[in-house]
Order: C-alpha cells, then structure tokens, then sequence
C-alpha cells in the first residue's frame, strides 16, 4: 500500500519540524511558506535537531517547496500550521485547491482553529492536533525540538501509523477541546518567556517568574469554571494543583516538577522567536484568549491583560523584565 502524501501549510518552526520527519520517512511532503522561509530551504536544505538523537538532515534535492497553497492540491493529508492569524485564509486557499477527499489537520496554537478551517472546508474532514512541545528555529534552514513529548490528535489509523513511522509520538484522543485548553494554560508562560529573554529552563526555574505563570493560569481556571470547562490532565499534575506547584520555593519545585525541567538549555518560546524576527505574535490567542473568555462571564484577568498589553508593546519596542519586575508589574493590575 502506496504512503500517503502530505502538505504542510506553513513551514515554520513547527511544519518543518512535523514535514520533515515525514518526508524523512519516505513520505511525499511539500511544504508550502513565506518566500524568505523557502528560499532558505532552497539553499541549505532542513536540519532536524534534537538532543534525543542525531540530527537529520534533507538536502534540497530532497524537498517539495512552494510558496502557493496549489501545492497542497495532490495531498492526502494537509497539516495546517500557519499563526491564528492567517487560518480564516489558509482556509479559502485550501477550499479552492484541495479535494475533498484530503484530510485537514490543524497543529495550531489557540482554541478555535479547527472550527475555522471547518467552516471554511464544510465537505473535508478537519482533524484537531496538539504539539505540546518546543520547537523553534535554532537557526536557517534547522528547527530543534527542546523537550521531549508526545503529538495528540484526533484519531486517524492511517495518520497515526505515519506519524508513528516517522519517529513521531502520538496519541490518538476523543477530548480534544479539553486537551486544547489544557495546552493553553501551559501556552501561557509564552509571554512570560518571551519578556523575560531567558532559555525556557532559566525562566522556569526563577520563582518569581513561575508566579506570574501561576496568576496566569488561577485566572484562566476561574474563568474556565466559570464557563463549565474541565481541561484535560496532560502531564503528572493536575490542571487546578499546578499554580500551587509553580509558587513552590526554588529547591523544592525542581524535585516536585523534574520533568517540567527536562527541557534543552537553548530551548525558547516561539513567541520568545517571533519578538526576536520581528514579527506579530500569537498573544492574542492565548493571554487575549483568557481576557476575552473572561470578560463573557462576567470576570475579569488583570494579570493575563497586562502581559496581552506588554508584549504587544514589545512587538515595537523590545523590552526584557527581570522575574521579580514582571511580578511586581503584574501583582500592581490585579
């Protein structure tokens, strides 16, 4: 039986981390993107990197680039990993060029992609995914994954044994909604690092940044109550213990949280990367997402609308905060 081929919408970080270890695995894969992002690739070729294992490396020769959408048009499965942003669009596109009988798959950060692109795509089958791991753009043309973790998705045999023979983990859930906003809340600290200018191990370990995660998320799950929503468990602790964890003194949360810490010391938010190149953030769906989520139900998220409010400042003027100016910054809103 014949692999099935795949295009990838959006070769960033994440499309060249997912395309790649597909098309290093036989796989047909073009990847659609930004100019400057193809023609990178056109010259070095894409390095997969990780401290797990070797790197791997495809040579130009090896990859399908395009900067059209047309591309995707004699794919089996489309994996859409484009920024909120650009998902209404990326919908339109693939309604004009993709057949129906192809598979639709959002790896997206945010919670209402998927019905985006369902909207747009009423007669395709649209798939929620969920990449709960770092991976940023270590420099041209090579994407590393920081820290270990598996792929969810809705189930997909045929998906699921791809991604499986290319190295992937994944695993197959029917909760995707309550997986997404679980990953939100860990979406959170993305701001967090990303004004802080530390590897995500640093940032993390300062407990003066992990309260500003912990108001973060104590906000998020008031009004995630608030509004009847129960988020998936998706690591060792429990969605409403874990502010409790982040506040713990330094010596005791790197015995409690030692799998939280088992991230690569380069490792950064993508947000961190986004704010370094210049470009819009996803802010708006993940510290927006809470401030807006809040404000339907009647509450409000002083701490999740002051990051929203800093980092879309530092979109134009860069600024780093120490852990102990952020909280202060943050404890003076609510």
């Amino acid at each position: 039986m014949p692999k099935p081929s795949f295009a990838v919408l959006g070769a960033g970080s994440i499309g060249c981390h997912l395309g790649g270890h597909l098309a290093a695995a036989g796989h047909d894969v073009a990847f659609i993107g930004r100019s400057p992002t193809i023609e990178t690739l056109r010259e070095r070729g894409l390095t997969l990197s990780t401290t797990a294992r070797p790197p791997i490396h495809l040579t130009p020769q090896q990859l399908t680039l395009a900067t059209s959408p047309k591309a995707a048009s004699d794919a089996d499965y489309v994996l859409v990993t484009v920024k909120t942003a650009g998902t209404a669009t990326a919908g339109k596109d693939l309604a004009a060029h993709v057949p129906t009988n192809a598979v639709v798959v959002s790896f997206q950060n945010g919670l209402h992609n998927p019905a985006t692109l369902r909207e747009a795509l009423p007669h395709h089958t649209v798939l929620a995914g969920m990449v709960p791991y770092n991976v940023v753009q270590s420099k041209p043309g090579t994407v590393h994954q920081g820290m270990p973790g598996r792929l969810m998705i809705e189930p997909d045999q045929t998906l699921l044994a791809s991604f499986r023979s290319a190295g992937l983990a994944i695993e197959p859930r029917t909760d995707m909604p309550e997986v997404q906003h679980a990953k939100l809340l860990m979406n959170l600290n993305n701001a967090i690092n990303a004004l802080s200018g530390l590897p995500l191990r640093d940032q993390l370990s300062q407990r003066a940044y992990r309260h500003c995660l912990a108001l973060c998320q104590r906000e998020a799950l008031a009004t995630y109550r608030a509004a009847g929503i129960n988020p998936a468990r998706l690591g060792p602790t429990a969605p409403h213990i874990t502010p409790y964890v982040l506040a713990l003194p330094d010596a005791v949360f790197r015995r409690v949280a030692a799998a939280s810490l088992r991230i690569d010391t380069h490792a950064r938010s993508s947000m961190w990367e986004d704010l370094q190149r210049g470009r819009p953030t996803e802010i708006d769906s993940l510290q927006g997402e809470i401030v807006t989520l809040a404000a339907a139900h009647g509450h409000k998220a002083p701490a999740n609308a002051s990051l929203l409010t800093l980092v879309h400042e530092a979109e134009t003027t860069p600024r780093t905060w120490t852990g102990h100016q952020l909280y202060a910054h943050l404890r003076a809103t609510c």
